[in-house]
């Protein structure tokens, strides 16, 4: 059986019409840069988000850079964020000049630790970037205490968890700013690279909507250095699209969580302590990922390619020990909990269209494996 990690063709035949029809209507309105679509999206997503403002942007890194740097994060600076995460999230803040400063995480949810969060905060903190990691929140009760105390701006780099839910609270709603972004891959899809920033901050609202057009608020008109991030009709046009399906993926997503969950059980793989399934802490999960723990991860994901079944490895090397941030100083060890989730953790296909009998197969071949 072929069970792909991943699945859009056939997410698009239930919404093809709906994207169709849309992109059509930007094509022959020659509107494709900002203009009604855009507005329609950002607010829109604002709504879902439970947030007053939301300022489309060209991806979700841009997002986090374009958030850094309303906050006139520098030179001298440091944004306190997690090791084990994707590289724009550090990546963005090191692009300002100002440092990455790493905290290790959860092991259970694999979100930052606040209490490593309250460990790194210098006179040079002025951030930090909790990442609401495959799908579930981190704890922002914590990391918004220590905010306070601290006069700290939070930027949510919530790109995987857009919907996803605090004790009631959505992703982005949270923090003085929400990174969301649309890739391809994720929960909700554009057609290409699109993202966006919302806030609860007409102020920062204004700003952002400033910086994503090169500062400039008339047209030629430059109150700030900015750059060039603006969200593209035609892209905006298909988030637009697709919102009113995502609750229903959403569920189908959980519920595909919750199959795995008891065909596991029903193993005795988590029993003998072989496999570890995610931990829901009490929240809104919308699992843009399902990521298991399992030893010998590297000979498992091969057996299961040579079955058909599609994984990923989200993230084999950790920040603190990539190339690029060798500056920073950091070895390996620095960071043991994001070092042992790189090596052990595997992403199954969660997609909502999965069937009962892929999702079956997909353990069957997990059980013959460590049989």
């Amino acid at each position: 059986m072929n069970v792909p990690l991943l699945d859009l063709k056939a997410q698009y035949k239930q919404v093809q019409r709906e994207i169709e029809e849309a992109v059509v209507e930007v094509l022959r309105s020659q509107h494709f840069i900002l203009g009604p679509k855009v507005k329609e999206c950002e607010e829109a997503i604002a709504r879902y988000s439970s947030c007053a403002h939301g300022v489309g942007v060209s991806s979700g890194t841009d997002a986090l850079l374009v958030s850094l740097m309303a906050e006139e994060i520098g030179a001298g600076d440091e944004v306190i964020t997690t090791p084990y995460t994707f590289f724009a999230t550090a990546g963005s803040i090191a692009r300002t000049g100002a440092r990455p400063v790493f905290a290790d995480i959860d092991p259970a949810t694999y979100n930052v630790d606040p209490a490593r969060v309250a460990e790194k905060i210098t006179p040079r903190t002025k951030a930090i970037m909790p990442v609401h990691l495959y799908g579930q929140m981190a704890d922002m009760d914590a990391v918004m205490a220590l905010a306070a105390e601290h006069d700290l701006a939070v930027i949510e780099d919530a790109a995987q968890a857009i919907g996803a839910e605090w004790r009631g609270r959505r992703a982005g709603s949270i923090g003085q700013y929400g990174c969301f972004s649309f890739f391809p891959s994720k929960n909700l899809g554009a057609g290409g690279d699109a993202g966006m920033v919302v806030t609860n901050d007409a102020a920062r609202a204004d700003k952002l909507g400033r910086l994503r057009a090169h500062g400039s608020k008339p047209k030629y008109y430059h109150k700030y250095i900015g750059g060039n991030f603006r969200l593209d009709a035609i892209q905006a046009a298909i988030v637009s699209a697709k919102l009113p399906y995502l609750d229903d993926w959403t569920a189908a997503r959980q519920q595909n969580a919750a199959r795995y969950d008891q065909l596991l059980a029903e193993s005795g793989l988590v029993e003998r302590g072989i496999v570890a399934p995610p931990r829901v802490a009490g929240n809104r999960h919308i699992f843009n990922q399902y990521v298991i723990r399992v030893p010998e991860r590297d000979r498992l994901q091969n057996a299961l390619k040579e079955k058909g079944v599609g994984t990923e490895i989200y993230y084999p090397v950790p920040m603190h020990v990539q190339e690029c941030f060798a500056y920073l100083g950091h070895r390996q060890g620095d960071f043991p909990e994001s070092e042992r989730a790189a090596r052990e953790t595997l992403a199954l296909p969660v997609y909502p269209e999965l069937s009962d009998e892929q999702a079956a197969f997909v353990v069957s071949c997990i059980v013959e494996y460590y049989r």
